[in-house]
């Protein structure tokens, strides 16, 4: 087929499930055909070194094997060491937990991504960079904060070996606690910063988060634009009775919710805040948002 890709593995995505159904995907690319390097990684982040180092070398194409949290370290490898270079080609193999990015494209899952690999079906994808008052981050599902970057961290902090049950548990006590609040942000160059409070925002480059849940049901991975959603000052009932529209995207006709795509995101933060991106939970000190058009390739 042409190109060798590399896979970067992380054996513990999806409690384990990622290196128990390793073996027997990699043979059935390889007995296709398919040119396989393997990678496997043993701690947090070291998919980022692994896929720096490998581009680097002149290594173009790439397989991330895991969930989001997977293919989110390895194009914080790829970028900004990609930035006006030959871009690189990301696939997936979605053995992890969350796998929200590939759901734009089918919910078929690993068939699916083996599928397009075996075909070589490419498409270009736009990169989000977060500018923060430590550094640069690199995004291509989306990045969040307030309910559901709470939702995020309480399960990474108290429940991530829980399964499903630390899930729920997470929404139900950032239920009770309910912390609706200001994060001042200023789209598209507006004279003014948005400080109202609000239950979340979300800045998006695809619609699915958390597996099944359309947060941004418009956004296009390849539009140049990043897709803005705030839901505002809703109450504890009033969500509950509109959890449902998170999961088919009717929430944005909510007459609190706002959507918008937008080419940039300014940041007005007292203090660094909690923000869940592309399945990591992180505490970052946003400055600003842009858009990197069609910085990569992906096999989807």
């Amino acid at each position: 087929m042409g190109q060798t890709y590399l896979a970067i593995v992380n054996p513990a995505a999806g409690g384990g499930r990622s290196g128990e159904l390793l073996g027997s995907t990699l043979k059935r690319l390889r007995d296709a055909g398919l040119e396989l390097k393997v990678a496997t990684t043993r701690s947090r982040g070291q998919a980022t070194e692994i896929a720096r180092d490998a581009y680097g070398r002149g290594q173009r194409h790439f397989i991330a094997v895991g969930g989001d949290g997977t293919s989110y370290e390895i194009v914080n490898g790829l970028f900004p060491e990609a930035l006006g270079k030959e871009p690189a080609t990301l696939a997936f193999l979605p053995l992890g937990t969350g796998n929200s990015f590939l759901r734009d494209f089918s919910d078929r899952g690993v068939d699916y991504a083996i599928e397009s690999l075996l075909a070589s079906k490419t498409r270009t994808c736009d990169v989000m960079r977060m500018r923060h008052r430590a550094g640069t981050i690199y995004y291509i599902n989306l990045l969040s904060m307030g309910f559901t970057a709470d939702v995020a961290t309480l399960r990474a902090r108290r429940f991530s070996n829980w399964g499903e049950f630390g899930y729920f548990s997470s929404i139900f006590l950032t239920l009770a606690r309910f912390n609706r609040r200001p994060f001042p942000v200023r789209v598209n160059g507006q004279e003014s910063f948005d400080d109202r409070r609000c239950l979340f925002l979300t800045f998006n480059n695809s619609k699915f988060t958390g597996g099944t849940m359309m947060i941004a049901p418009k956004a296009q991975v390849d539009d140049g634009l990043v897709d803005y959603v705030r839901w505002g000052p809703i109450g504890r009932m009033g969500l509950i009775r509109n959890l449902p529209g998170l999961y088919d995207g009717t929430h944005i006709q909510h007459r609190l919710a706002e959507c918008q795509a937008v080419p940039r995101v300014e940041f007005k933060l007292d203090a660094p805040v909690d923000v869940m991106v592309d399945g990591e939970v992180l505490s970052l000190h946003c400055e600003e948002l842009d858009v990197l058009p069609k910085a990569l390739n992906i096999v989807a």
